[in-house]
């Protein structure tokens, strides 16, 4: 057991399964750098530097660079797959989904459905998102709503460097395609994870803290940021179950119900917009089967429905926070 990075775990995780499986391949921007230009290998180990010193130790065909196209990698990664290869592809920021929308939603979600089931796509897209670097409305959005409602892809959303490295073992083994979401916010979080490789299965919800009054579901970095409100809140008496869900597709339901039913009072937590996102669904779903559980209406901390902005000021106002969780929380005790 040592202390790593979220970024650290997750090289960890992908040199283990390449070194476990030969089929594993990495595809992507800048996942090599140096081609042809005089310089070092290995320039850049991708736009967030998390593959660096991969391909030293699995050489250019495993490691393989691409051009800036990401209709064209994600398409010969979806092909890759489909021939018995186990790619893992990396699409540089989630914003980027509409460049390879048909790739990724028509053709790697619905294959193994399309040939009912008589093969298998093994295909992982790595990618990353989040506010909180002035980077722009088109670089910075939480789009993990959007890859959840395509049928046939798995959602993994990790919020600690110990879920991150077990769960991208789990997507890299999964012969469905996976969306692998990364907060990059997180790349510097640190906690003990272990040396070995492991697996944590989908579907299963991490209970970050037991409270009996009010149940709150936070994704990805919302999990911290809730987790800072808990902590307040109970000072005040106040006491809250934490549920970080890890993967929305599948989604750990039970283990959301059996709060609820305790607590009889719901908050949801996501650094999405408040229409048609993770808040809204689990919102609805819970409406759906535990309404009767409920003593206080079903709230939402989201940010505003408007793109983020890029001035830092605004981005700051625009990110739920937990002071604005907190406050949440107090009202619904209160009634």
């Amino acid at each position: 057991m040592s202390i790593k990075s979220y970024r650290a775990a997750i090289r960890e995780a992908l040199e283990q399964e390449m070194l476990r499986d030969p089929d594993v391949i990495l595809i992507g921007e800048d996942l090599a750098g140096g081609a042809g230009g005089g310089g070092e290998d290995d320039a850049w180990g991708g736009p967030m530097a998390v593959t660096k010193g991969l391909l030293g130790k699995f050489g250019r065909q495993r490691v393989l660079d691409t051009p800036v196209s990401e209709a064209a990698f994600m398409g010969a990664a979806v092909g890759a797959a489909a021939a018995g290869l186990r790619p893992v592809a990396e699409l540089m920021f989630c914003d980027f989904i509409g460049v390879c929308c048909d790739q990724i939603v028509n053709q790697a979600a619905k294959y193994r459905y399309t040939f009912g089931g008589q093969d298998r796509l093994p295909l992982t897209v790595r990618t990353t998102m989040g506010a909180g670097q002035q980077l722009g409305s088109q670089h910075s959005q939480v789009l993990v709503g959007l890859f959840t409602s395509f049928a046939g892809l798995k959602v993994v959303v990790p919020s600690t460097p110990y879920d991150a490295k077990g769960l991208l073992a789990t997507a890299i083994r999964d012969d469905d395609p996976v969306i692998f979401c990364e907060h990059r916010l997180l790349y510097r979080m640190r906690e003990e994870v272990p040396d070995g490789s492991y697996t944590i299965p989908f579907g299963e919800a991490r209970i970050v803290e037991e409270g009996g009054d009010v149940t709150i579901v936070a994704l990805s970095r919302m999990v911290h940021v809730a987790a800072e409100a808990v902590h307040a809140l109970r000072a005040e008496g106040i006491h809250c179950t934490l549920i970080d869900p890890r993967t929305t597709v599948p989604l750990d339901t039970d283990t959301i119900f059996d709060s609820v039913e305790a607590t009889g009072r719901l908050v949801i937590v996501d650094e999405a917009g408040p229409r048609c996102g993770m808040a809204s669904d689990i919102a609805a779903i819970v409406a759906e089967e535990l309404f009767s559980a409920l003593r206080a209406p079903i709230r939402r901390v989201t940010p505003p429905c408007v793109p983020v902005p890029a001035a830092p000021n605004l981005e700051k106002l625009y990110l739920p926070d937990a002071a604005r969780v907190m406050a949440v929380v107090r009202e619904l005790v209160q009634r």
